[in-house]
């Protein structure tokens, strides 16, 4: 394999129609952003061919000189201007409606990211519920064992303690759950020292 094995091919890669990762795969190239690259370094000659999908296709829009009146180019400037204020709101996290009248794509705008904020705040919502159902299940948790831990002695007899005490020293092995008697019967069979 050569070491010119790297496809320079502009991003994002789910643009193209073609799975531009199986192609690089099967013809054995790494694919780098183009976009992010700042050389061209190791470029592989034989690179195979990809097209963009079609509705991801950009639609250029050519104004000759005069063919937008003063009025519209305004609007269109105000309405840039507001969106550019709302995105960078909204990248602050703070949506805020530029003062004024929107245009219909601004206006729009403001409704998306207003939805998009009410749909996070509804799952931070449900989330800070479920993480307070968590403290309160851990709490409930540490409440039981306690209640287990204190149910525990009551259920230790004695006897038994000594019994397996006396198996214990003499390195006997037993059940964990023998009952008493079956304790008691193998202290008896232990050799008299």
């Amino acid at each position: 394999m050569s070491k010119n094995n790297i496809w320079y091919l502009a991003g994002p890669f789910h643009q193209y129609q073609e799975d531009v990762k199986a192609l690089a795969k099967e013809h054995g190239l790494v694919i780098i952003d183009a976009n992010a690259a700042e050389s061209r370094k190791g470029e592989a000659k034989d690179v195979p061919e990809v097209s963009i999908r079609p509705e991801l296709r950009q639609v250029a829009v050519l104004v000759e000189a005069g063919g937008l009146s003063d009025d519209v180019l305004d609007r269109l400037t105000v309405e840039l201007a507001s969106i550019g204020v709302i995105v960078e709101s909204f990248a602050e996290q703070r949506l805020t409606k530029p003062e004024g009248e929107l245009g219909e794509t601004a206006s729009r705008l403001v409704e998306v990211l207003a939805a998009v904020n009410a749909g996070v705040a509804s799952l931070q919502r449900e989330r800070d519920g479920e993480a307070a159902k968590v403290v309160a299940l851990e709490g409930e948790k540490a409440e039981l064992l306690k209640q287990l831990e204190a149910l525990k002695p009551s259920n230790v007899d004695p006897e038994v303690e000594a019994l397996k005490a006396r198996l214990d020293a003499a390195s006997v092995t037993y059940r964990a759950n023998a009952s008493k008697e079956a304790l008691q019967k193998a202290v008896d069979d232990l050799p008299k020292a």
